[in-house]
């Protein structure tokens, strides 16, 4: 089957998880998240929770493992925590609990970011992989860079990436 035909026999509403990993960001301030929730929307994609959780190893991993033992989740996304200041944690944590790993993603993020940003587009950390059957993909936490993010890499290969992990 060639990529074309694995696009179209794609799921087209995917049912996502958003969560924003944060110290300081509430509903009412989180942009990142908002972002993210608009992009999704104008995709016609379904968000079953939203969830803020602080930048902590423990706290992502209990949510992150709740997520995978429900059925109704087809993809986690998330927002915040992919820099390299000392409480950024989660490149460390969601790495470890992947089961597959997307590279990809995180080097193309990179590559589209240094196209925008230039040399500091290094400090991003942000990657993706399979959680189970789950599409996990993290991204900064700044709109600009979830605005890059979910338009040339996350939406338009969603659908895919979420079918091929079922399969």
């Amino acid at each position: 089957m060639g990529l074309q035909e694995h696009k179209s026999s794609a799921p087209q509403h995917i049912r996502c998880v958003l969560i924003t990993v944060s110290d300081t960001r509430t509903l009412e301030n989180d942009t990142g998240g908002e972002t993210v929730l608009q992009w999704l929307a104008q995709a016609e994609h379904v968000v079953l929770d939203r969830e803020i959780v602080p930048d902590d190893p423990q706290r992502i991993r209990v949510l992150l493992n709740q997520l995978t033992q429900r059925e109704s989740v087809d993809a986690i996304l998330m927002t915040g925590g992919t820099g390299i200041t000392r409480r950024d944690q989660t490149f460390e944590t969601v790495t470890e609990m992947l089961t597959k790993t997307l590279p990809g993603y995180g080097e193309l993020f990179r590559w589209l970011s240094y196209q925008e940003i230039g040399a500091a587009a290094m400090l991003s950390r942000a990657t993706g992989g399979l959680l189970g059957n789950k599409v996990l993909l993290t991204m900064p936490g700044s709109p600009a860079a979830v605005r890059l993010a979910m338009e040339k890499l996350i939406l338009p290969e969603l659908p895919h990436l979420v079918g091929e992990a079922k399969r």
